[in-house]
């Protein structure tokens, strides 16, 4: 045998032992560095936006909305859903209930409109607006993008349930969209919104949305699931789902007054 395994030098083994341990700290501290390092927060909202952008797409897809009101029966609306997000163009189609089947919502040019085919008339609507009798937004099913429309006055990270996330406080740039304030909590690990608070201008909570589940869609991350709280009016909820989502072309005629009409009939 080795006379150096046989005599070894007392000093040299704790010198070694203590260069391992110091090696091993180091090693340790490694992951933490880099999960410590902070993104870029409006790089994180381009990502955040590309997620949902179709542009040079188009997209459809049917929701599904249930409605509670404490002391009330659930009501259920579903819509219909056409989105050419590179002109920016949205057709909501009302499937449910049956008294408001065929009315619709037309984004055309800067303007929305609001069909009625009981009367056959159109009306000036906004994205701003609720869905029927519903607590979701136009603005909910349209492409819409945080990096341009908020600025991001802080980020900080927490833990939301099990996930790692950051956190986003977003303030408007512009009065076209429906909140003044809005608080987003990403994904760490992967990029994506697991939850976001909506403030009034006088820093009011006005709603919370969940996100629980995902599905990918040609290269995209949509959620199949939307929990929406109302904070103003305590116990009333919306519970959105998606389903029959698709990226084929369209015919340029959804997107005209004239095709809302038709289907309406």
């Amino acid at each position: 045998m080795n006379v150096f395994f046989r005599k070894r030098n007392p000093k040299f083994v704790k010198a070694a032992s203590l260069a391992v341990m110091m090696l091993a700290g180091l090693l340790a501290a490694v992951p933490t560095v880099f999960a410590q390092a902070k993104p870029d927060p409006v790089a994180l909202l381009k990502e955040l936006d590309q997620l949902s952008d179709f542009s040079g797409k188009d997209f459809s897809a049917v929701f599904t909305i249930v409605t509670q009101k404490p002391g009330e029966k659930d009501s259920v609306t579903q819509a219909r859903i056409f989105r050419r997000d590179t002109k920016k163009q949205f057709l909501i189609l009302i499937l449910l209930p049956e008294v408001n089947k065929g009315q619709g919502y037309l984004r055309e040019e800067d303007n929305v409109w609001f069909y009625d085919p009981t009367s056959r008339k159109f009306s000036h609507s906004s994205v701003k607006e609720n869905l029927q009798n519903t607590k979701a937004k136009n603005s909910d099913f349209t492409l819409s993008s945080f990096a341009d429309d908020y600025a991001v006055t802080s980020m900080t990270e927490g833990t939301l349930g099990k996930f790692p996330v950051w956190i986003l406080d977003l303030k408007a740039k512009t009065n076209e969209v429906s909140y003044e304030r809005v608080v987003l909590y990403i994904r760490k690990d992967r990029t994506m919104l697991l939850k976001r608070e909506d403030y009034s201008v006088n820093g009011r909570l006005m709603r919370t949305t969940a996100y629980p589940k995902y599905v990918e869609l040609d290269g995209k991350l949509l959620s199949t699931q939307i929990l929406i709280l109302d904070e103003i009016n305590k116990g009333e909820k919306s519970q959105i789902t998606m389903a029959e989502q698709s990226v084929a072309p369209l015919p340029d005629k959804v997107f005209t007054k004239a095709f809302l009409e038709q289907v309406s009939r």
